[in-house]
């Protein structure tokens, strides 16, 4: 699979996971496949509620704590660790999850057993 076509699928497939679990998916994701990691970059994350919970530095504090707690809880699932280990070949070692309230924008880093093995375009003379 081209290197372009793996990152697009695994960043929608990774914002269809965020929309099913948490109810909003981000609005903009980038993937970056560097070794055993996929790097997500997700921005436009914040629901309508936690926008206004972010007006006080205990909610932002809140929103943090409970997104990353959250989203690594529901990583926790076989099934849905297997949808990303499929689409990549490679088994899901763990994963790393940040949350910048301020500017609604998160970081997910996926470790896989192995490097994951993209294919970019060859350029033509």
């Amino acid at each position: 699979m081209k290197g372009t076509n793996l990152a697009h699928e695994f960043s929608n497939l990774l914002r269809e996971v965020r929309k099913r679990h948490v109810g909003k998916g981000p609005e903009q994701v980038t993937t970056r496949f560097v070794g055993p990691w996929a790097i997500c970059e997700l921005r436009g994350n914040l629901t309508l509620v936690e926008k206004f919970i972010n007006r006080s530095p205990e909610g932002k504090r809140m929103i943090k704590d409970t997104r990353t707690t959250f989203i690594k809880e529901i990583y926790q699932d076989p099934d849905l660790r297997a949808e990303f280990e499929n689409l990549v070949g490679a088994k899901m070692v763990t994963l790393f999850v940040d949350f910048d309230v301020d500017l609604d924008m998160g970081m997910t880093v996926y470790v896989f057993d192995r490097p994951i093995e993209v294919h970019e375009p060859q350029n033509k003379p």
